[in-house]
Formats: C-alpha cells, sequence, structure tokens
C-alpha cells in the first residue's frame, strides 16, 4: 500500500507515520510539506492508494488547495486533515469530493478506523461534530449533495450501471463509485436499493 502524507508540520507527520504503518506492515509513505509538493509528489508516484493532506497548507488556500487536487487526482481516496472543527468546511469539503473529514484531535484509533472506512470505499465525518453543527442530513432534500452527486443519483434512480452513469456524465467508473460512496453516507443509505428509494423520494427519477 502506498499513502501521500501532506503535512507543513513535520512532528505531527512523525506522529501519524506509527499509525498508518498499523494499514499495512508494508507501507510506503511519500510525504509532502505543502500543497505544490503534494502535486508534485502525485505526478512522480505511482498507484497511491489514498491522500492524506492537511487542509491549512502552504501554497494555495485550504479548499482551494483540495478542490483542485481532487480534481487532478479523482481516482484516489482522499482524506482531509484539520486542526478546525467549522461547518463550512465540511460542506464544502463534501461538495469537493472528499471522503474523509478528520481532526487533528482525534485519538490514533478514530485515525485508523476512519482511514480504513474510507479505503473501504465510505465516507469518515466525526459523528459528534456532525452532531455539533446539526449537520445530520433529512433524505427528503438534496443538500448536501452537490450537483454532480445528484447526477448520478438521478442516473442511478434511472437504473444505470456504474459503467452506464460513467459514459453518461463522461468520467471513469472509478470516479462514479467515489460519488457514490459520498452519497451512500450522506444520505444515510447502504446500497444502491435504498439510494434510489431516497431518489425518488427527491423526485429525481422523473424524467426533465
Amino acid at each position: 500500500m502506498k499513502i501521500l502524507l501532506a503535512d507543513d508540520h513535520p512532528l505531527f507527520r512523525e506522529g501519524v507515520k506509527p499509525v498508518l504503518q498499523k494499514l499495512d506492515p508494508d507501507l510506503e509513505i511519500i510525504e509532502a510539506t505543502d500543497y505544490p509538493s503534494a502535486f508534485a509528489a502525485m505526478y512522480q508516484a505511482k498507484e497511491v492508494d489514498l491522500a492524506l493532506i492537511d487542509l491549512y497548507m502552504p501554497g494555495m488556500p485550504g479548499i482551494e488547495g483540495v478542490t483542485r487536487f481532487r480534481a487532478a487526482f479523482p481516482e484516489i481516496p482522499l482524506v482531509v486533515l484539520s486542526a478546525a472543527e467549522q461547518a463550512e468546511d465540511i460542506h464544502r469539503l463534501l461538495g469537493a469530493g472528499t471522503l474523509g473529514y478528520v481532526t487533528k484531535s482525534s485519538p490514533s484509533e478514530v485515525i485508523l478506523g476512519a482511514l480504513r472506512l474510507v479505503l473501504a470505499g465510505g465516507v469518515y465525518i466525526p459523528p459528534s461534530l456532525l452532531a455539533r453543527h446539526g449537520l445530520e442530513h433529512d433524505p427528503s432534500r438534496p443538500g448536501p449533495l452537490t450537483a454532480r452527486q445528484i447526477e448520478v443519483l438521478r442516473e442511478l434512480a434511472k437504473g444505470q450501471s456504474n459503467k452506464q452513469i460513467a459514459n453518461v456524465l463522461e468520467v471513469t467508473e472509478g470516479t462514479v463509485k467515489i460519488h457514490l460512496a459520498a452519497v451512500f453516507r450522506i444520505l444515510k443509505v447502504n446500497n444502491r436499493t435504498e439510494a434510489v428509494l431516497v431518489a425518488q423520494k427527491m423526485g429525481l427519477h422523473e424524467t426533465a
């Protein structure tokens, strides 16, 4: 397994490395200290399995950096690390396709569990953080789904396979899987069938 660890604080990088090693004894960690070096490392590396990125690093504004990283490497699961616990950040990062939001104050076992969940195709947001900011999602309305996630859900409601959705939206199947994982987490559903039922309640199955 290969993971990109991008953070401008050396002490934090050194502290989290032993946690990451528990994911795989043969883990290879690629380090970066800012957004430019993170992009450079990704372009040079091959078959990266996960990107773990500090939200506020030198090189570009945090949300912009994550959005640009997501656009450049859409098939790489991305988990954001942050010392901040702001509801607005969570909404915007989910919209950018982030699959995990982990606070730096989290215990090592929580960080490890979050990364395992993301690697398994899930999306991780600290439950306490969601509850604190009232982000529990009401399935009867689309937010905080992004426009692209709604498009994916609409095609899913039509009975389309991942490959068919990818063809319609002109993206890769990997990108569709990433969007579906985020949709399942946000809508609190466990599978495609349950997601379709929510989509029908939202009226997304209706042809425009």
